[in-house]
């Protein structure tokens, strides 16, 4: 979670209303001055065949959590992202985008935090686990999760505002390093790569399909719209639950530049089209739709020929 107080939606399997309309705003939307009707939010997620009732819930949802604001007195309602959420969704769009591009510099160099918590502490016990688990660290042991690099502060402050206030609870946070790394009882232990080799593999075949028909320019722009934001539903996930261990301890063969390569395809070749159909749904109720509407590329994309208003995010 950011520092500051903005909250959003959490990932779930499957996209809530909220949940799809955070992610095309953060892909087609980069700027806090644009005045975006509810009608044409309606419009849009009516491409994602979400009524009209469960669009107004996630604009409601939306503001409750602080990613989108209302201009005060305009009726019918007008919304806007707020600076924050444009901040964050740029950072997100970044992790998103170069996630996986580089193997990460390795070090040796494991954080290890353990905890003590009295029995009476079961709800404080829980709620670490899951704090420890959004910081992806792993369980080890009960007590003992570890995640990859040398970053301590961050942990050292959540465990701090979980557990200070807990009669009887101790935390330390250690760098560490392991004698047998690929051991059986070596860090890679705490980690189900099986699962996730699976994940990547399950990714890399529902998108085959995908990936024939964009290289045959058989994807038209309203398809183009649904399936990049399909593709990148799922592919964002894995930049949150992949601890991005080093090769040497993971199996072979592993399948995350295959799932990367397929992801970057479809999401550098569909950018323009789903450009296009956001813009041709959101202009009756939006005429300055095309002056706002843009998308996101990864850096390392090649823009599309014409390519209007394309951001690179890394």
């Amino acid at each position: 979670m950011d520092g500051d107080d903005l909250r959003a939606p959490r990932a779930q399997v499957g996209s809530s209303p909220q949940h799809l309309l955070a992610t095309v705003l953060g892909e087609y939307l980069d700027s806090a001055d644009a005045d975006l009707p509810s009608a044409a939010v309606i419009a849009i997620l009516r491409e994602f065949d979400v009524s009209e009732s469960s669009a107004r819930a996630a604009l409601s949802r939306l503001v409750k959590r602080g990613l989108i604001a209302t201009r005060a007195d305009r009726r019918p309602p007008v919304y806007h992202l707020t600076p924050g959420a444009i901040a964050r969704h740029r950072a997100r769009m970044r992790q998103f985008l170069t996630f996986g591009a580089h193997p990460t510099p390795w070090t040796g160099d494991w954080v290890l935090a353990t905890f003590s918590i009295p029995t009476s502490g079961q709800a404080s016990r829980h709620a670490v686990r899951r704090a420890l688990g959004a910081l992806r660290f792993a369980g080890l042991y009960d007590s003992a999760w570890i995640r990859p690099g040398s970053d301590t502060a961050t942990v050292n402050g959540v465990l701090g505002e979980l557990l200070r206030h807990v009669e009887g609870a101790r935390w330390s946070v250690m760098h560490v390093r392991f004698d047998e790394e690929s051991g059986p009882h070596g860090p890679a232990a705490a980690y189900d790569l099986t699962a996730l080799a699976s994940a990547y593999s399950a990714f890399i075949q529902r998108y085959a399909p995908l990936r024939t028909a964009v290289r045959r320019n058989e994807v038209g722009p309203a398809r183009a719209l649904v399936a990049r934001t399909s593709a990148m539903d799922s592919w964002r996930r894995f930049a949150d639950i992949d601890p991005d261990l080093p090769d040497h301890l993971l199996p072979a063969p592993w399948p995350r530049q295959e799932a990367r390569d397929t992801f970057l395809e479809i999401h550098r070749a569909l950018g323009v089209l789903a450009q296009e159909r956001l813009v041709e749904v959101a202009t009756p109720h939006w005429p300055d739709a095309a002056a706002w509407i843009t998308h996101f590329e990864a850096a390392d994309d090649v823009p599309a020929a014409g390519s209007p208003g394309g951001r690179q995010a890394g």
